[in-house]
């Protein structure tokens, strides 16, 4: 889609997002604070760390909210990883022994060249970016994030899908020894999986993360690289990627699956739906939880709103 300069309507000026009242204010500060207690030695060693760093990425001001920021903390003490546990505010503590290096993402299916990428090599190659997206779970909770990383459709470009290919599986890890609801949890269907069309793939705000809050993804939040797909319900948006596999037929996924869940394959944010447990007409922000409007395609409709007309 070409940008002619026209704001969209869930985009605000580059000066009124918050930033740096998020984080930037407190990670100088405490960068400061670090400064006085280093030796020559450390200052040495901290630089060359930054040198290799692929961290903070480029801001993108294309990509911006009408909020601001969720605060890091409450953005990496709260969410939903149910390979670990059910409970919200213990994932973080849960998913600190989680391994995510060596990794490796492996891309195949119908594509002509088939590959599997060495991570920390993938990030090197890729031009990471910062942008700021809104991002809505299906339970009614939201936040505002600086989600670092790369266009999804860069990776396609790589691997070159067929003209069969209609559909893009993504596939989690599946590590019982090291994830506690995996050794203990039958009622789902280990690894989680995810599924969205190749266009939705191909679409601008499609975004694998590989960084937020200008550092590398928390375990947490799905290191060492999660999908970002921001028009639709956080459970599209899979965390610790092992595998994409490009298929004709639309897949199956966890919360699409008969008798799971009464969530269509889409799963777009729409205010207007009322599920058995869960309306969609507000959304509660978590640090502040102040509640809002839900915003159709989660605001992002001038985007995304022409794959399903």
């Amino acid at each position: 889609m070409p940008h002619l300069g026209i704001r969209k309507g869930w985009e605000i000026p580059e000066r009124l997002a918050t930033p740096e009242v998020a984080y930037l204010n407190r990670r100088n500060f405490l960068s400061m604070i670090g400064l006085t207690a280093l030796s020559y030695v450390g200052l040495e060693s901290s630089s060359a760390a930054q040198a290799n760093s692929p961290y903070p990425g480029t801001r993108n001001p294309r990509y911006t909210v009408d909020r601001p920021l969720t605060d890091e903390l409450a953005a990496t003490r709260y969410n939903n990883f149910r390979e670990f546990t059910d409970q919200k505010e213990a994932v973080w503590m849960l998913a600190d022994t989680f391994q995510v290096s060596p990794w490796t993402l492996k891309v195949g299916g119908l594509v002509r060249k088939p590959r599997t990428f060495d991570f920390d090599q993938l990030i090197r190659r890729m031009p990471l970016e910062e942008r700021l997206y809104r991002h809505r779970c299906i339970e009614g909770w939201s936040m505002a994030v600086p989600w670092i990383g790369f266009p999804f459709r860069l990776l396609i470009g790589r691997v070159q899908p067929t003209a069969d290919a209609r559909y893009v599986l993504m596939t989690s890890f599946y590590r019982p020894v090291q994830a506690e609801a995996q050794r203990r949890r039958s009622q789902y269907q280990w690894p989680m999986c995810a599924a969205i069309t190749v266009p939705e793939a191909m679409n601008e705000l499609a975004f694998l993360v590989t960084g937020m809050y200008g550092h590398d993804l928390p375990k947490a939040n799905g290191a060492p690289i999660r999908l970002a797909v921001p028009w639709k319900y956080g459970f599209k948006s899979i965390k610790s990627i092992v595998s994409i596999e490009f298929t004709a037929e639309q897949p199956l996924n966890l919360w699409n699956e008969p008798g799971t869940a009464p969530h269509d394959f889409y799963a777009n944010v729409n205010p207007d739906d009322s599920g058995p447990r869960y309306n969609q007409a507000r959304e509660r922000v978590i640090g502040t939880w102040e509640t809002r409007p839900t915003l159709p395609f989660n605001g992002y409709g001038p985007f995304v709103a022409h794959m399903y007309a």
